[in-house]
């Protein structure tokens, strides 16, 4: 099952939209028990099961997100894994035969309770406007912060910080996308949840703008 879901604009086409904000999924991806928002695009032979893509996602070619929440604006290139689920080491075997016994075994069942406490306890969650890099490797569990960057080929284990830059194996931090007083404000003003027509109009400062401009422009007068 596939669900196409959006935020709370009218479904009418927008007059500022260039395409009516049906997500766009090419023909040979698979996907079972997602969710996708207004303007998200899945690629050539992407895997999705149990996820979700937020607004203006997208997802690149070849790349796999199992049990993944993804916010708005997210960037995810080709080749990633979003998940990357573990084996139970912890087990006499490791191999799947222990879990998926009925692919074995006449009369066994499958461990419906090894995979509801990968589903509860190994959730990927990343933030609005995250960007993961080619051929990286997200880890169960693993939370990456709005605004971060992960490089190409990370394997991320631990927890990533909103605007974060981080890379290597494992992914180590490198530093921050923006000054933590200018990445507060643009947290603040939380953009990503702007209508697209407030978006239509603020793309061009986007664009042309430095991040500070852009604030000073736009964010009211947010308080720090």
């Amino acid at each position: 099952m596939n669900e196409k879901t959006g935020n709370n604009e009218p479904s009418r086409h927008s007059p500022s939209a260039s395409r009516d904000g049906e997500p766009s999924i090419h023909t040979s991806a698979s996907l079972h028990d997602c969710k996708l928002g207004r303007f998200c695009e899945v690629k050539e032979r992407v895997l999705m099961r149990s996820s979700s893509l937020g607004d203006y996602s997208y997802v690149e070619r070849h790349s796999e997100l199992i049990y993944t929440q993804t916010g708005r604006f997210c960037a995810i290139a080709a080749d990633v894994r979003l998940n990357a689920l573990n084996h139970p080491i912890d087990r006499v075997s490791q191999h799947k035969f222990t879990y998926r016994a009925n692919e074995y075994f006449v009369g066994k069942k499958l461990d419906h309770g090894f995979r509801e406490q990968r589903m509860e306890e190994g959730r990927v969650v990343l933030g609005h406007d995250v960007w993961i890099g080619h051929g990286a490797i997200v880890l169960p569990g693993v939370t990456i912060g709005t605004g971060a960057v992960v490089g190409a080929g990370c394997v991320v284990t631990r927890n990533v910080e909103p605007y974060a830059i981080v890379a290597g194996t494992p992914a180590r931090f490198l530093r921050w996308r923006f000054e933590p007083d200018i990445a507060h404000r643009l947290l603040q003003l939380a953009w990503w949840n702007w209508s697209h027509d407030q978006l239509a109009d603020a793309v061009d400062d986007m664009a042309r703008l430095d991040v500070l401009a852009f604030l000073d422009k736009h964010d009211g007068g947010i308080e720090i």
